[in-house]
Parts: C-alpha cells; sequence; structure tokens
C-alpha cells in the first residue's frame, strides 16, 4: 500500500486563507479530509465575481474592482502595503489597530504579538508583493467550485463584529453550504482566530481522534 492513500488532512484557512480550505473541501476525498476550518474568509469569489461588494468598505471594495477591471491598479495598492510594512513598521501596526474594533486591539496590544506578527507580515512580502496579488485576485473572480455542494463538515467561524471581513458574507456562505457549521463569535472581530484559538484547535484535535 503507497502511504499517500493513508495521509489526512486537516485544512484550516484565515482570511484569504479561508477560501483555501473550502476549496479543499470541494475537491479532496471526504475520507481523507478529517477536519476543514474557514475562519472570518475572504469569501468574496463565491457566488460570482467580487459578489459580496455591498458589503464591503473602503480597501476591500476598492480592492475587488481594481482585480476585476485595473489589475495595474491593484499590483499598485499591493505595493503601497509592501513598502511600509518592511521599512515603517510601527506606523504599520499603528494604522491595523485604528481598523480593527477593541477585541482585535487587545490582541494585537498583547506583549509580544506585535514582533511577531510583524515578522510574519514581513515574511509575506519577503519576495514582494506579486505573491499577495496573485491570491487576492482569484479571491475576488468567481470560483471554480460551488459551496452548495459541499456536504460535508465544514467549521465557518467569524468574529460578528469583525471590520476587515463583514460577518454578513461567511453568514450567507454558511446557510447556503449544506455542510457547514456556524461559529458566530459576539463582538469578536477579526482576529477571531487568535482569540478562539483554544477551542478551534480542540474542535480539530476531536475530529482527528474520532
Amino acid at each position: 500500500m503507497e502511504l499517500h492513500h493513508l495521509t489526512k488532512y486537516l485544512p484550516t484557512g484565515w482570511s484569504e486563507g479561508g477560501p483555501w480550505a473550502l476549496a479543499a473541501a470541494a475537491y479532496i476525498d471526504p475520507n481523507r479530509l478529517r477536519h476543514v476550518s474557514s475562519i472570518a474568509g475572504g469569501s468574496y469569489g463565491t457566488f460570482g465575481d467580487d459578489w459580496p461588494t455591498e458589503y464591503l468598505a473602503g480597501s476591500d471594495k476598492l480592492g475587488g474592482f481594481l482585480a476585476l477591471h485595473v489589475r495595474p491598479g491593484f499590483r499598485l495598492m499591493y505595493a503601497a502595503v509592501d513598502l511600509p510594512a518592511k521599512r515603517f513598521p510601527d506606523w504599520f501596526y499603528t494604522a491595523l489597530k485604528k481598523a480593527v474594533n477593541p477585541y482585535d486591539r487587545d490582541i494585537l496590544e498583547t506583549p509580544g504579538f506585535e514582533a511577531a506578527f510583524m515578522q510574519a507580515t514581513a515574511e509575506c512580502f519577503a519576495q514582494g508583493a506579486d505573491g499577495l496579488v496573485r491570491d487576492a485576485e482569484v479571491l475576488y473572480r468567481q470560483w471554480s467550485f460551488d459551496v452548495r455542494m459541499i456536504r460535508r463538515g465544514v467549521h465557518i467561524r467569524q468574529g460578528l463584529d469583525d471590520r476587515l471581513v463583514p460577518a454578513d458574507i461567511n453568514k450567507i456562505v454558511s446557510d447556503r453550504m449544506p455542510g457547514a457549521i456556524w461559529h458566530p463569535v459576539q463582538d469578536a472581530g477579526h482576529f477571531v482566530a487568535v482569540g478562539s484559538g483554544d477551542e478551534i484547535f480542540a474542535i480539530a484535535a476531536n475530529e482527528l481522534s474520532a
């Protein structure tokens, strides 16, 4: 027996990573998936090109328009994030704290969190913004799979006061996905992946051992 037949997966994605977990649920043999989670996922191409634009505000609404209609402008938008993230991390982090809710701000102000977060952010841009641009373009364009056909269990976790990915978007996705298990977190923001970390890992561990 080849070893790859024994491989089991636990795809979990947060923010722009959420849709990739949904793609795994759509395409990978359900018998090889022990757990699937999408956390505050950027589900912008679920039901058509940039379908939830009415729920988006500010940079995400602009980003969707640029990704679909003005690709050079979209690349420039990400390049404008690249520079401060690597060269002016204090300013970048302060701007992030202003953009989120009190729940997220408490997490961002946890001792040691800023250094770890900015190190991870710098790594994202280590080769420039091209990779992030490609990923984001895929998110905004209509996906090649239909979440309404996903019947295996998929955990959808969402902070109800998320200022970056509005909760209404993933609630609609959850309502239309037969296998969705909806986990709303009152007052939580986009960093619900951190604030609810213990519960997320407990569910994954339980399903892995089942």
